[in-house]
């Protein structure tokens, strides 16, 4: 079915690409690299940095961007899935790509593809590549979409890579424990490239595919970190010291985050930013959809998290944030580990308001959501209807001084900030 190129829009190219292909994930190199070559196998930067892993890939890779920044190079970053719309994936110099440069992008992947079936994420993330090398930064960061070995991103080799905390997550295409699941994400790693573990004790997977393909491995805790020192942060690896300001979304994981990040620039060029750039970058630099602030009195924080490592961060950042329980909207594809997830949130949690989500292929009621949670640590769980009900529920019977957590999945944290975001319309109205 040939797409008569630029005429068409970026919607309507979306639309096509979702239902062309006959699975969402087909996972391997061979069709997509085939396509890759054809387009001339564009490499997106100079430099390229690779993050994998279970969870904070999309923060690492903002904290990364803000580090390059502060270096005074430039970039072009490249993750998924995306929130609101789907030119977040792409950003070029620190904005987002245009509705026109991707209608183009897609242009050429379909005049180079022939007869070869891509799947959505497969052809958007070539155009995402093309558009890279077209743009011509400094430096280009790529978020891994799905494991790490048979990704569309594997294509590219990368001078350094990233592998932020492995968990239990997509264990249909990754495998069934840790190990199985870090040899996944191991894939990313090339011959004598310099690796930045953001776990100290990662899967011995990764320790092994990084000792035989001879890499320079550093470890957070161990060969890096980033811990207070007073009103600031200090940050060490080899013989490099850098001291900053903490910035005001970097609580809990994020420090995590953002000290693989700062491993990971100075991997790549060998040097630290000076404070005074660098804490201007990080300042500005924001999170969507991680722990994101969204509404006072009640606070309200959505977060995109969806599996029991994400829960187990987010639980602990409550704990250090709330002195009681917070109420929860619930909302996770039936494919998820929902009852470990809300094990892991229930010592912080009051009720999980359970709403559903409309998948054609992995979509759950709110009352089958709410049926799986209902034994976690004997926290109540409801059945609310859709997000925006479980919302309207939620803040309502908040009481004075506790919060409002919105937890499960990139949809539901985007049903949530799009029904702020018409609240703030009606009420300004």
């Amino acid at each position: 079915m040939a797409l008569p190129p630029p005429a068409r829009d970026l919607p309507a190219w979306l639309k096509l690409l979702e239902d062309r292909h006959p699975t969402s994930i087909d996972l391997g190199l061979e069709r997509c690299g085939a396509v890759w070559r054809a387009l001339g196998a564009p490499r997106p930067a100079a430099q390229v940095v690779t993050v994998a892993g279970t969870n904070g890939k999309g923060s690492t890779v903002r904290w990364l961007c803000a580090v390059l920044q502060g270096l005074g190079l430039s970039q072009a970053a490249y993750t998924s899935p995306h929130l609101l719309r789907f030119n977040e994936r792409l950003s070029l110099f620190g904005e987002a790509v245009s509705d026109g440069e991707l209608v183009r992008a897609f242009a050429a992947v379909e005049a180079a593809r022939g007869d070869i079936s891509l799947t959505y994420f497969e052809f958007t993330t070539l155009a995402c590549l093309w558009l890279m090398a077209a743009a011509g930064p400094d430096v280009a960061v790529l978020e891994v979409g799905l494991g790490g070995r048979l990704d569309t991103v594997n294509l590219i080799d990368p001078d350094v890579a990233v592998i932020t905390p492995v968990g239990l997550d997509h264990q249909t295409f990754l495998g069934t424990d840790r190990e199985q699941i870090g040899a996944e994400k191991a894939g990313i790693l090339r011959p004598g490239i310099r690796v930045i573990s953001a776990e100290a004790k990662p899967p011995e997977s990764v320790l092994q595919a990084a000792a035989e393909l001879d890499c320079d491995l550093f470890r957070a805790g161990q060969d890096f970190r980033l811990q207070a020192e007073g009103e600031r942060l200090r940050f060490d690896i080899a013989e490099a010291s850098l001291a900053l300001a903490r910035p005001s979304l970097a609580q809990g994981h994020q420090l995590d985050n953002l000290a693989g990040a700062l491993a990971a620039a100075w991997a790549l060029s060998g040097r630290l930013p000076d404070t005074e750039a660098l804490d201007a970058a990080l300042a500005a630099t924001r999170h969507p959809g991680r722990l994101q602030l969204v509404h006072e009195a009640p606070h309200c924080w959505v977060d995109v998290g969806h599996n029991p490592l994400a829960a187990s961060a987010v639980a602990d950042w409550l704990s250090a944030e709330t002195d009681v329980p917070v109420k929860a909207v619930l909302a996770m594809y039936a494919d998820k580990d929902a009852l470990s997830v809300a094990q892991r949130l229930a010592p912080v949690v009051e009720t999980f308001y359970c709403a559903g989500l409309e998948d054609a292929e992995r979509g759950q009621s709110a009352r089958a959501l709410a049926d799986r949670v209902q034994t976690a640590g004997g926290t109540q769980a409801l059945a609310c209807g859709a997000v925006s009900e479980a919302l309207v529920m939620a803040l309502r019977e908040a009481k004075a001084g506790q919060g409002v957590l919105v937890f499960g999945s990139f949809q539901t944290a985007a049903e949530a900030l799009q029904w702020f975001a018409q609240l703030r319309t009606d009420s300004a109205g």
